[in-house]
């Protein structure tokens, strides 16, 4: 008996196939056939929701941060909190992290790495600007992609010994300390205009 799924779920089942497959091989190397493999759907059934490898490549890297309304937290607990929702959300299921599956792309792929730059551009920035104001914003989501996308890598996809050791308190208590001394540092953009003369 054939088992009948709706578009939704079709498509789910499309988008976790092809993260994987980005994942483990790359853009290059990724097809639409074994994606369709893997999903245990014929190809033309991608081609119809997608279009393309690269619509499937755009869709299945959405990413949507879920970054909390930073606006209410204090600058003391500020670091932490921003290391720690990106922990939790890592340990929730990387293996099915839009997130990671981008960072491991955009090493070799112009369009991954497009889509990085945006990802934490329109959502880390603003997110930041409602802690620190805008004139700050700007270089501080840099600054800290720097740190939290360091982080990625070393614990989910180099797999450094000495980081996927710590558990997620450990690397909070680790690294929030760095992300603190960065955000104190950061300097205001110089594109916003400065009260003084």
């Amino acid at each position: 008996m054939t088992v009948r799924r709706t578009s939704e779920q079709t498509k789910t089942i499309i988008l976790r196939a092809a993260r994987d497959a980005f994942a483990a091989h790359g853009y290059e190397r990724t097809t639409i056939r074994a994606v369709a493999a893997d999903a245990g759907i014929d190809p033309s059934m991608v081609m119809r929701y997608f279009g393309s490898k690269e619509g499937l490549f755009d869709a299945a890297l959405t990413v949507d941060l879920r970054l909390p309304d930073l606006s209410a937290v204090s600058p003391d607990e500020l670091p932490a909190a921003l290391v720690g929702h990106f922990v939790e959300r890592w340990e929730g299921d990387p293996a099915d992290d839009a997130l990671l599956v981008l960072l491991r792309s955009a090493v070799t792929n112009e369009q991954a790495a497009e889509r990085m730059r945006a990802v934490f551009a329109d959502q880390v920035a603003p997110a930041l600007a409602a802690a620190l104001g805008p004139e700050r914003a700007s270089r501080a989501a840099g600054l800290v992609s720097a740190q939290l996308l360091g982080l990625a890598l070393a614990r989910y996809l180099l797999r450094l010994p000495a980081v996927t050791a710590l558990g997620p308190r450990e690397l909070v208590a680790g690294l929030a300390p760095a992300v603190a001394a960065t955000l104190a540092a950061a300097p205001a953009d110089a594109s916003t205009p400065s009260d003084t003369p």
